[in-house]
């Protein structure tokens, strides 16, 4: 079935007064400015004399501008964008302000078979959107095709979505920025810290009621103190772009928390908002810089809420299907699908491709974004079907005066045939590193045969990153993340528990290198709860001397605990939310502490990988060591049953500076001796770090063997450094 054109043709329309410039009362008709001029932005942008519009589409045949009241309940006005150059539809509205609520409806072929689904009947939101305004309700009339229809998705629905439909709104984009700058603070000084605004908020006692689970929120005081105390130096949020609730999760009365359904990929979250205005979001980046945090972002480029071809028509489907999605090589009707989530996004093609790095610009340059996380990244950096880390989407971020100078971390994967890439990311991009969480939980649980990749993680995993001039700090280690058992579950679960997710635990991940220490989730045994208090202390240790750029999921610190829940992404609950009632007091200033002692030892951050230079002076970068004190050979590296293992480092310094030296030993065994090792024939050690103490940092001078206790972290510096 091929649709053809029909229906409104109008140029002028009453329009509320309210969205005009100048304060009127009356009632105004609104049309298109004969003056009206080509602008390279894409959007609606306020001029300050009246708004500019823009829109995409190379298979359209016709683009309405529609224009609404003030509740968006009424159409107010619909007119046709009177420009077209190349695949650009545009149009300008003198007088038309801040605050117009709009949308759009694209003419063209309906005619899924080859890739198009053109349904004027469906109001479509501006990819470009700075703000979405009304409550997504999900409802049959916004479907392109008829639900229920013999005929599927080739059907045709003729139901208006208007009036359920959400709008963008029209921005004034001035902001008071003033004395606001960007940290720009060096990789080998990040410190990670992944959070929800939601779930860092929710039950927090000191932030207002009316502010909780808001960007103020978020920005508030106690969170911000208890954030700059920790000693983190980036926050990394959740999905915050416009996002929807899935509809088999509000069937279920759940809804969509973590946000990876986005829709709008230029407008803040309404959800997080305390108001109307998106300025809240720039205050919460203004008061998280003044405290010399940096804000990076989890962005979703990789997919939008629209899903499969059996999928609504909200925005990009109806633009133009063909061109914003992957489809099919065998059958265009069909969807492409290396996300899990029904559609991959074509960043292949060039104008989806600037939608992106807009998006991306827009962030950093309006909002003051210090950085971003991309989710699947794999599926960004497919040419066509294959991955090529130097495709069209590297190679545009990194020619990007505004782009390269940001953070850029890639979760180096999806779903699609060849999809995990770690390591194959080019540089100046980061990458999270799931290998290191994965090895270094097996040794802690005591796994056999660990001890070779454990050396690999703690190093920053050289043989994924150490090309292509890539830099130590390649590495974003982590020890769990918003995906997965929290450090705390990963001490008390041996399964997964995700029974509140309505799947009969059949989702999340299974393999999960998880040990409950004896018990299944919280007990009374006082034994267990030390055990695993033990073991959380080693691997933070872990963490924090690892080579690399450590990231911390928001409640670790607190001893935070999802009931053995390891895929928590519709819980927007307590099973979702940080507990702040039942923090670990000890385990937080722990977490302080050994923060702050990687800050204070650069040895442990180092820019460039080691790989056993030396200096002048004989002193080499690194070296492995057996507990007798001898270097590790070949048998031992082999030896499946070795649970430790000592690392000596040096950062090699210019000639005219003292060069930091550290011995370090990660014992996953039971108590043991270990010979101190003589590097340069003179080293006399004393402690700087036992996580088997309830003081792990006190400082004293060191035996030349020395008892190791079992599950624990211990490090060693040269005794006339101070410590």
């Amino acid at each position: 079935m091929v649709w053809q054109e029909q229906s409104h043709r109008h140029q002028r329309c009453p329009l509320t007064s309210r969205t005009l410039q100048g304060g009127t009362t009356t009632r105004m008709n609104v049309a298109f400015s004969e003056l009206d001029f080509l602008k390279p932005e894409l959007g609606a942008e306020y001029t300050g004399q009246g708004t500019h519009f823009a829109v995409f589409s190379a298979h359209a045949e016709k683009i309405e501008l529609c224009l609404f009241s003030e509740d968006g309940s009424r159409e107010a006005a619909r007119l046709p964008l009177p420009k077209r150059e190349g695949d650009i539809w545009s149009g300008y509205i003198e007088g038309l302000g801040p605050g117009t609520l709009y949308g759009y409806r694209a003419y063209g072929p309906y005619d899924p078979n080859n890739g198009h689904r053109f349904n004027p009947n469906k109001l479509l939101l501006d990819p470009y959107a700075k703000q979405v305004a009304g409550e997504f309700v999900w409802d049959d009339a916004l479907f392109g095709y008829t639900i229920g229809s013999p005929e599927g998705d080739l059907s045709f629905d003729e139901r208006d979505s208007a009036p359920i439909m959400v709008k963008g709104v029209v921005q004034d984009p001035n902001f008071d920025w003033d004395g606001e700058e960007a940290i720009r603070r060096p990789w080998t000084e990040t410190i990670i810290y992944e959070t929800h605004i939601r779930g860092m908020t929710m039950t927090h006692p000191a932030v207002p009621n009316e502010l909780r689970g808001t960007f103020l929120g978020m920005a508030s005081d106690p969170i911000i103190d208890h954030l700059v105390k920790l000693g983190v130096s980036a926050v990394e949020l959740l999905p915050v772009q416009y996002f929807l609730d899935d509809r088999y999760l509000t069937e279920r009365n759940l809804r969509n928390y973590w946000g990876y359904q986005p829709l709008g990929y230029f407008a803040p979250h309404a959800r997080y908002m305390k108001g109307t205005r998106i300025t809240e979001f720039k205050t919460m980046v203004k008061r998280f810089h003044a405290a010399g945090i940096e804000v990076l972002m989890d962005v979703v480029y990789n997919h939008t809420a629209e899903g499969s071809e059996y999928g609504p028509t909200l925005s990009f489907r109806g633009l133009d299907n063909l061109s914003y999605y992957r489809q099919s090589p065998e059958q265009p009707r069909h969807t492409y699908d290396m996300t899990g989530t029904g559609n991959t996004l074509n960043v292949a093609h060039p104008m989806v491709l600037r939608m992106v790095l807009d998006s991306l610009r827009y962030w950093v340059g309006v909002m003051h974004i210090d950085g971003f996380r991309f989710d699947l990244a794999s599926a960004l950096g497919r040419e066509y079907m294959e991955f090529d880390r130097e495709g069209g989407f590297f190679d545009a971020i990194r020619q990007d005066p505004i782009l390269a100078g940001v953070k850029l971390i890639a979760e180096p994967w999806d779903i699609g045939e060849g999809g995990y890439q770690l390591g194959g990311f080019p540089p100046p991009f980061r990458e999270w590193n799931d290998r290191f969480r994965d090895d270094v939980r097996r040794f802690w649980k005591g796994d056999g045969g660990v001890v070779p990749v454990l050396a690999e993680r703690l190093a920053g995993s050289p043989v994924q990153f150490n090309h292509s001039g890539r830099a130590a700090t390649t590495s974003v280690n982590l020890l769990s993340a918003h995906d997965g058992f929290t450090l705390m579950d990963a001490v008390s679960y041996a399964e997964k528990h995700n029974e509140a997710n309505g799947e009969d635990n059949r989702d999340g991940h299974s393999d999960n290198h998880s040990d409950n220490m004896g018990a299944e989730g919280p007990t009374d045994d006082h034994r267990i709860d030390e055990a695993r208090r033990r073991r959380r202390f080693a691997m933070l240790a872990t963490l924090m001397v690892s080579q690399g750029v450590p990231m911390v999921l928001g409640g670790d610190e607190l001893g935070n605990s999802q009931g053995g829940n390891n895929n928590a992404y519709c819980q927007d609950n307590e099973i979702g939310w940080i507990d702040w009632s039942r923090l670990d007091d000890t385990f937080l200033a722990f977490c302080r502490k050994i923060i702050a002692f990687r800050r204070e030892h650069p040895v442990l951050r180092q820019e460039n990988f080691l790989e056993g230079a030396t200096d002048e002076h004989g002193r080499i970068e690194v070296a492995w060591y057996k507990p007798d004190g001898s270097r590790m050979d070949e048998a031992a590296w082999g030896d499946g049953e070795l649970r430790i293992l000592g690392v000596y480092l040096c950062h090699l310094s210019p000639a005219e500076a003292p060069a930091e030296e550290m011995f370090l030993v990660f014992n996953a065994g039971g108590d043991c001796d270990v010979a101190l090792p003589s590097v340069h024939g003179s080293e006399i050690w004393q402690w700087a770090l036992n996580t088997a103490e309830d003081d792990a940092f006190v400082a004293q001078r060191a035996r030349e063997r020395e008892t190791i206790r079992a599950q624990s972290v211990a490090a060693f510096v040269p005794h006339d450094s101070g410590g």
